[in-house]
């Protein structure tokens, strides 16, 4: 079954909340013209501070208009086994009796951490389906030994559970189950509060201000993620797994800023990380960077790129991609997302030929996430609506199925 396009689930979501179109702009501070376009197909997109603001005016959460990630979709139908799986692993029965330590095989756990961290890489090679496939058996294990064992055993048991559980709020996150999302992290920052880990607590708060995020929760997220930065420069400033946990933070404060229309503040927040990262270089590096935050030189731009994508300025969007070379931790979706970004640049620019070269190049690093992807499809009908068709754009939206 085809997306539904933007305009025709703010049709919707606009005639459910019985309101006009010039009573959703007044509510949200966005145009009418713009809803009437978006509404009648002359524009398939909008940027997210737009789409937060509708979605605030509407009165629903943001991913009711982003609509779902690939993997699960909102179809009305009973969730799919292996989420299924998933959800009964974040929240077990009420009343099941747990299992006896003594008659269970337990896992080591530097092996525990090894599960982990593979989940953590399956997450960020977007493959969903065999992370919740995996998942519930490396919650399981991880619940074990948070529960036995001597005092620190269990402690870095309870570390292990932490980020096991952050791990299944990420993937909820993607799957569109916000409300899921948000139980397993509660449930990971209990963990982390008994944990031998005293950063993951703050790790887990950015995991939670990104949920807030996509609920346009934007006040929530903020305060959240500047309330965690700010305990992690006090008391961790000195290592590389402080250093990468505050970034991250400030990099999730940003991006709450941005979507709430204050760039000039998001931006400045962005400088001050990206300035950050040189001290990374003169740290001992973290043991397993997996197990701890995505922030480096590479994630900031790529961030930077982003914000200034969604906030119409491309031409600095292109010039902070320009000659960026990505560190060898960058994960894969961080990769796609930049591409994404600078074509949209190149779109907003009238450069056809740029964007349709970022978009192939896309296709062939991640064609599934590529094919899924509302953004890439709603980019690739723009130029398939517009005046001119260069070289690959055929190919492309023959590809994600557009093509008249």
């Amino acid at each position: 079954m085809a997306a539904e396009h933007l305009g025709d689930k703010l049709a919707r979501l606009r005639r459910l909340a019985d309101l006009t179109q010039e009573g959703l702009a007044e509510r949200s501070g966005v145009s009418a013209d713009v809803i009437r376009k978006l509404e009648q197909r002359r524009k398939h997109s909008a940027r997210l501070p737009t789409l937060h603001a509708l979605a605030k005016g509407l009165g629903v959460e943001l991913t009711s208009l982003l609509g779902d990630p690939p993997g699960v979709p909102s179809n009305g139908e009973a969730d799919p086994p292996a989420l299924v799986a998933v959800r009964r692993a974040i929240m077990p029965p009420l009343f099941a009796p747990p299992p006896e330590p003594n008659s269970v095989e337990r896992l080591s756990l530097g092996l525990l951490r090894r599960e982990i961290a593979d989940g953590w890489t399956l997450y960020h090679d977007a493959d969903f389906g065999r992370l919740m496939e995996v998942l519930p058996g490396i919650i399981a294990d991880a619940r074990l030994a948070a529960a036995v064992g001597t005092a620190s055993e269990r402690e870095a048991g309870q570390a292990a559970l932490g980020k096991a559980l952050q791990l299944a709020g990420h993937l909820a996150i993607r799957l569109g189950k916000t409300d899921l999302a948000l139980s397993a992290l509660e449930r990971a920052m209990n963990a982390a509060e008994q944990s031998s880990d005293p950063l993951l607590t703050p790790m887990v708060s950015n995991s939670v201000a990104w949920n807030y995020q996509r609920q346009n929760r934007l006040d929530d997220a903020e305060r959240l993620a500047v309330h965690a930065a700010d305990g992690v420069e006090r008391d961790h400033a000195d290592t590389a797994e402080g250093v990468r946990v505050w970034g991250g933070l400030l990099m999730s404060a940003a991006t709450s800023y941005a979507r709430s229309g204050d760039y000039d503040q998001a931006n400045e927040l962005m400088t001050t990380a990206e300035n950050a990262t040189r001290r990374l270089a003169t740290l001992p590096a973290p043991a397993d960077g997996k197990m701890v935050s995505v922030f480096s030189r590479s994630s900031v731009r790529i961030e930077r790129v982003r914000l200034a994508v969604q906030h119409a300025r491309p031409e600095e969007a292109l010039s902070l991609a320009q000659g960026l070379r990505l560190s060898a931790d960058t994960p894969p979706s961080w990769r796609t997302w930049l591409l994404l970004d600078v074509a949209r640049a190149h779109t907003d620019l009238g450069n056809a030929e740029g964007a349709v070269r970022a978009l192939e190049r896309l296709r062939q690093i991640a064609p599934a996430w590529m094919r899924h992807h509302t953004l890439a499809v709603a980019i690739v009908s723009d130029l398939w609506s517009g005046p001119s068709r260069p070289p690959g754009l055929r190919r492309l939206a023959e590809f994600l199925g557009i093509a008249n």
